[in-house]
């Protein structure tokens, strides 16, 4: 009983900050280009014709712009927009700047892929560097004035709390929960703030009346279980503001090597979606020689024009970086996953369950002089890559006559 009181106690004393980056990937095409910054923007793949929408300024949500919206209906909706294609690698430079500023002030860190969202639990560190506000204010000047963006913050006890807080003040602002406060805080406000609550739940919870997080609070679990079944404990807890969940840093069984193109028109062409593929792969091995990983397990996500998915693995039980093998893997996950007739509109190439590359060599002669004559082809290959360009050079099967990229990232 001891024990759980102290570690509810240590939970409440927890100095979590969310750092947010409102519309990041508008934030970071402005910084590049100071003529952006009074215009509406829209980043989506312009040359796609059933293209959605990546990101949008602002002004464009205020007239009506959505993510995940075709880029035609949101051109017409916003008709004064700059569109421009996103560029998910300056995205990611950008949050490893970013990052390298935080760690800092704490080496809990979690963060997503790119999209300017940060947590990090400053919990003791104000012998080091003062109270949690003074790093949440210290750290938005640093950024503002290295990277050129001004981040939103908020402090709480959890994650849920600090989260909800930044959801307050978009575009700009901080927000400050302090310990004790967590449910007077969250009463009032929209279930639709309640991180992890699914659109499919919140229109359920309409249905009842239950508009804000403060009503929906006041039902028990054994009222939630009725209609909710096992969301149940998850919903009650959220609304109390309770959230045991830790500030984790990425670790190699989450990070993985992540590409997606999205076809200029959809297509069910096997030839022009095994090149696209082929190429995705060669990418993703040069990004994994360079940080000396190899990864474990290849997987092809196809996505169809009528908005359903289907995914499917190839694994490597040693651990590959090389295109080659990065080819054979992808073309086995591509024929297992190739099970519908229905166009394709986009595929993702995913690299996970990463490693460090080994160091040891082979052992027979023959083997190492034919390792030594792949890594030298490799090696002049990345060489030419990172010198003129990923599409410089590649392997036969990466070119396809219909094949056009319109967004691969």
């Amino acid at each position: 009983m001891m024990s759980d009181i102290s570690n509810n106690l240590r939970d409440r004393e927890r100095s979590v900050l969310h750092f947010n980056v409102a519309d990041f990937a508008v934030a970071v095409e402005r910084v590049t280009d100071c003529t952006l910054r009074e215009r509406p923007l829209i980043i989506a793949p312009m040359q796609a014709a059933r293209a959605v929408v990546y990101d949008m300024s602002e002004e464009a949500y205020g007239d009506g712009v959505r993510k995940g919206m075709g880029v035609r209906q949101a051109a017409r909706i916003c008709r004064g927009a700059v569109v421009l294609a996103p560029r998910v690698n300056l995205y990611q430079k950008a949050m490893r700047a970013f990052l390298k500023g935080l760690q800092h002030y704490s080496p809990l860190i979690e963060c997503g892929q790119a999209d300017g969202h940060f947590f990090v639990d400053v919990t003791g560190t104000h012998r080091l560097y003062g109270p949690a506000p003074d790093v949440g204010w210290r750290v938005r000047r640093e950024v503002r004035k290295d990277l050129g963006i001004n981040p939103i913050w908020a402090l709480g006890t959890s994650k849920l709390i600090s989260k909800v807080a930044s959801r307050l003040v978009k575009p700009v602002g901080e927000y400050i929960v302090t310990p004790g406060e967590e449910k007077e805080f969250l009463s009032p406000l929209g279930i639709e703030l309640l991180p992890g609550v699914s659109l499919k739940e919140i229109e359920k919870l309409q249905e009842f009346q239950l508009t804000t997080i403060g009503a929906l609070a006041g039902l028990s679990r054994g009222q939630l279980m009725v209609p909710f079944g096992s969301r149940s404990d998850f919903l009650h807890a959220a609304s109390h503001g309770v959230d045991d969940s830790r500030v984790c840093r990425p670790s190699a069984a989450t990070e993985a090597v992540d590409y997606e193109h999205i076809f200029a028109d959809d297509t069910n062409d096997i030839e022009e979606v095994e090149a696209v593929v082929a190429a995705l792969g060669s990418r993703a091995g040069l990004e994994l020689r360079q940080a000396r990983r190899v990864t474990r397990r290849v997987g092809v996500w196809l996505r169809y024009s009528d908005g359903g998915h289907v995914v499917r693995q190839a694994p490597c039980r040693l651990g590959t970086s090389g295109d080659f093998m990065l080819h054979k893997l992808a073309a086995t996950a591509l024929e297992r996953a190739w099970v519908r007739r229905t166009r394709i509109r986009s595929c993702r190439l995913v690299c996970d369950r990463l490693q460090r590359q080994s160091p040891q060599l082979p052992l027979f002669p023959e083997l190492l002089e034919r390792k030594q004559e792949h890594d030298n082809l490799l090696g002049a290959m990345d060489n030419l890559r990172t010198r003129y360009g990923g599409t410089v050079i590649g392997v036969g099967r990466e070119y396809h006559q219909k094949s056009s990229a319109v967004a691969v990232h």
